[in-house]
């Protein structure tokens, strides 16, 4: 019963918290990018960027298995390079929490970014600054609160997808499978003691997040 009952809790926040340092990074370094940027067609890329939110898992789950599967060009060289498909892996529960959850980083951190004066950032160029320093030492700092509450929403969002992983990953026990996808299974055995147990499992580590979230606002 304990193994059963632990397995995908610790599998789901190995998935949520990989899924949201990679999220994190490329939130940060997309976000300042269009942050700053002026260019024809921003407007469709930051569409493309936020289209997770809109789109349904399944749809989501479906352009995985097109773009990552085994007949697709890059499918076919991760199988080359690692000698196995991606589907049904760890990191395909990783990769569909991924493209899921960066909408949310994205604009928490590109908000962030864009409420910094430009005239703070303009001082420190001229005090000597190169781009990186700037970024790194003035830019993040005055994002942090944004940042935070980017990061925090992004590992829920990560901990709770259901659609795209169990399409794209699968639902393989010790393997694949996550606290929402074993919530799916319990309740279609009939097994509802251990379905109540990781709903509420899962509304605790929601809960808990959500009001980080809460103070991180209150505090700015």
């Amino acid at each position: 019963m304990a193994d059963n009952f632990w397995a995908p809790v610790k599998l789901s926040i190995e998935i949520a918290f990989t899924s949201g340092i990679i999220v994190l990074i490329m939130g940060l370094i997309l976000g300042k990018v269009m942050a700053n940027a002026k260019f024809t067609g921003k407007v469709f890329i930051e569409t493309l960027f936020l289209l997770p939110l809109v789109l349904p898992p399944t749809v989501v789950g479906f352009l995985l298995i097109v773009l990552f599967g085994r007949q697709s060009p890059i499918g076919q060289l991760i199988e080359w390079l690692f000698e196995q498909p991606v589907m049904f892996t760890w990191w395909a529960a990783v990769i569909a929490s991924t493209i899921v959850a960066f909408p949310l980083m994205y604009q928490s951190a590109k908000t962030g970014f864009e409420a910094i004066p430009e005239d703070i950032e303009g001082a420190a160029r001229v005090d000597g600054a190169n781009e990186f320093k700037l970024f790194l030492l003035v830019t993040i700092p005055l994002s942090l609160k944004s940042i935070i509450s980017g990061g925090i929403l992004s590992f829920a969002r990560a901990l709770g997808e259901f659609g795209a992983t169990l399409m794209f990953a699968g639902n393989i026990p010790g393997k694949t499978q996550t606290i929402p996808t074993a919530i799916y299974i319990a309740i279609d055995s009939g097994n509802m003691h251990l379905a109540w147990l990781w709903v509420l499992t899962i509304i605790g580590i929601s809960f808990i997040m959500l009001v980080c979230v809460q103070l991180s606002k209150s505090n700015s």
